[in-house]
């Protein structure tokens, strides 16, 4: 029982502060990404757009391997004795691999498959944030593209009545002094 209530413990423990983790890290995300996606008048263009994509997949990287990093501190300080070994099985575990070749003492055995729950959970948060940037990005160009051929169609019914007009215009002015000395 003494085991059990130990590796319950340290399951809570490990889980909120890879929640803590996440979210931190999404929130952070989130106040970095916000004044790229927040003016809706703002068109990033493909170039940016891909840039800004590129530095959230990498940040979202970084934070996953910081998530790893914390369950391999715990594999190392009470499961095995190397570094290598315990970043090596939390990656597996994390990344649902499980490779099955290196194995926690029974007593922590259950932590490997949550780890992997956990790995899925968090991979699926930044995939999802993800998403909801790319589908932002999308609607912002698709809107702005729309808007730009709305004002460039009325731009051109605008220039070709003005055309018409300035037409009439020359044709009403024309000097009846004109007209009188061209018939002679």
């Amino acid at each position: 029982m003494n085991s059990f209530l130990r590796e319950a413990g340290a399951a809570v423990f490990l889980v909120m502060l890879t929640l803590c983790l996440q979210c931190a890290g999404m929130a952070a995300l989130i106040s970095f990404a916000k004044p790229s996606l927040a003016p809706d008048d703002l068109r990033l263009g493909p170039i940016r757009s891909a840039l800004l994509m590129v530095r959230l997949m990498t940040a979202f990287i970084v934070l996953h391997i910081f998530e790893i990093l914390l369950w391999a501190a715990f594999y190392r300080w009470f499961c095995f004795p190397l570094w290598e070994s315990a970043f090596y099985f939390s990656t597996s575990s994390y990344a649902t691999v499980g490779y099955g070749d290196i194995v926690l003492p029974q007593m922590w055995r259950t932590l490997g498959p949550l780890e992997s729950i956990i790995g899925v959970l968090m991979c699926g948060l930044s995939a999802s944030f993800l998403f909801a940037i790319v589908s932002r990005l999308v609607d912002r160009e698709t809107k702005l593209s729309r808007e730009l051929v709305s004002r460039a169609s009325l731009q051109g019914s605008e220039l070709h009545s003005v055309d018409k007009a300035a037409v009439g215009a020359h044709n009403l002015a024309v000097d009846p002094a004109a007209l009188g000395a061209s018939k002679e």
